[in-house]
């Protein structure tokens, strides 16, 4: 096994490889994990997964930095949680 399928399998256990009529490309649950990327099918099994763990690492970086992610309420709830327990040490002297 090589490092591109254990990436993929990390993240997808029940990944595997499919033959079309345009070459080989990895699936997990009936859909194609490079498919919103535009990745090609391709005649090389380790190709396939080079490309499936290609679009696996985008998929988590793009989720990282994603603006729904970035909700201020979040923040505005730490910094009033920490403005508190400055306030309550305060009273404590």
């Amino acid at each position: 096994m090589n490092k591109f399928k254990n990436r993929v399998l990390k993240q997808f256990p029940n990944a595997y490889v499919e033959s079309s009529a345009n070459g080989l490309r990895i699936i997990n649950n009936d859909q194609y994990l490079a498919k919103e990327f535009y990745m090609p099918d391709t005649t090389c099994e380790d190709k396939a997964w080079e490309y499936a763990a290609v679009a696996c690492k985008l998929t988590q970086n793009f989720n990282r930095a994603h603006p729904s992610r970035m909700d201020l309420g979040d923040v505005e709830n730490k910094l009033a949680r920490i403005n508190r327990r400055k306030r309550n040490g305060r009273r404590v002297k």
